[in-house]
């Protein structure tokens, strides 16, 4: 190979070696989002590119108000068109490409395209839009050698969940975290917003007032109340804000209020056996009796194959027989007018039994 045929092949192996160094100083430069024009009207659409994003990211694209690329969405997401908002999937290279339709923001501009991340690390970038026909207000200025708060420890929830709250009762936690004063003035008894979102939604912000003053250069330890809707149960993220600035998020997962399943279970049962033993009551109370006070049974059922002994008919007591004063000649004088039942003075052999299809004739004795 001669002098002239290295030198292109030197030049393709030093540009196959410089390229993933140029990716991971992209990568390196952080995430950035392109829009296909920078104004647009209500009802168009713009497509939203971006880079640098980690790969395989779920991604959330908003029009937001009162915001800039430097200083970011003042107003958090209450301050976006949420209603229209899209989401989208960065590929393997940390790309997307999503086309999104233009909504005017609950606030006015300058608005900003804001994308950020829905799950994992946090990122977000923004890039600036002209929304036609929407109001225009100036951002409030930032003040200059204020006081500023950072984050110094690794924020917790502290405290348990009760008995009370498997029945359903608000879940509660203490949001601790240590906090400095990076400024160069006092901050004194600073309004936080303490956020509570669940799964992909937009947190809902409740302001808190920490008493206190922290002095430049030093640090306290700050204990906030946190508190979810009764009967919460899931993947909840919290979050804490100062200055229009997210500070902190801590994930939260709530348990499912089983006692409350449990009782609507139980209630389930309860209330058909209660149902079943009143109307049983009533039944019972209703049906017509005998009358020696006994209740109407049915006939007996007898099983197929068995024979029950026949029940012997019950003796009825014999009629008295009138007799006439001639039919016993044999009586005194005085017992004339009474009976005398016939008899035989012979005597019957116990051996020799009596037919009792032989009806026994009385013997006849007429008068002297």
């Amino acid at each position: 190979m001669s002098g002239k045929e290295r030198i292109p092949a030197l030049v393709a192996v030093l540009a196959l070696l410089l390229l993933p160094l140029a990716g991971n100083a992209s990568a390196a430069s952080g995430p950035s989002v392109v829009l296909s024009r920078s104004q647009a009207g209500t009802g168009g659409s713009l497509t939203v590119s971006g880079s640098g994003w980690r790969p395989h990211a779920l991604l959330m694209v908003l029009i937001c108000g009162q915001a800039s690329p430097s200083r970011g969405v003042i107003g958090g997401t209450n301050s976006c068109a949420n209603a229209d908002g899209r989401a989208v999937t960065t590929d393997a290279k940390g790309g997307f490409s999503k086309k999104l339709p233009v909504a005017e923001p609950p606030v006015p501009c300058p608005c900003v395209v804001h994308v950020a991340t829905v799950t994992g690390a946090k990122a977000d970038a923004d890039a600036t839009l002209k929304v036609a026909g929407h109001p225009v207000k100036p951002l409030p200025a930032a003040s200059l050698g204020a006081g500023t708060l950072s984050v110094l420890s690794d924020t917790r929830l502290a405290g348990s969940s009760g008995l009370l709250t498997w029945f359903g009762a608000p879940p509660s936690r203490t949001l601790v975290l240590t906090v400095g004063n990076v400024g160069t003035s006092d901050i004194k008894d600073p309004v936080f917003q303490v956020g509570t979102a669940h799964g992909v939604f937009a947190p809902e912000w409740d302001e808190q007032q920490w008493r206190g003053t922290l002095a430049p250069g030093k640090k306290a330890q700050i204990k906030l109340p946190v508190e979810l809707a009764a009967g919460a149960h899931g993947d909840y993220t919290v979050s804490l804000r100062y200055g229009g600035k997210v500070l902190a998020e801590q994930p939260w997962g709530v348990g499912r209020p089983w006692g409350v399943t449990l009782f609507w279970l139980l209630l389930c049962v309860v209330v058909p056996a209660a149902l079943f033993r009143a109307g049983m009551a009533v039944v019972d109370r209703i049906r017509p009796r005998r009358a020696g006070g006994g209740r109407r049974r049915g006939p007996r059922r007898v099983p197929p194959g068995l024979r029950l002994p026949r029940s012997r008919p019950a003796e009825e007591p014999s009629a008295p027989t009138s007799t006439l004063p001639w039919f016993t000649p044999d009586a005194h004088p005085g017992e004339a007018g009474r009976l005398s039942a016939p008899h035989d003075d012979s005597p019957t052999s116990p051996t020799t039994p009596t037919s009792p299809s032989t009806p026994t004739t009385p013997t006849w004795k007429g008068p002297k």
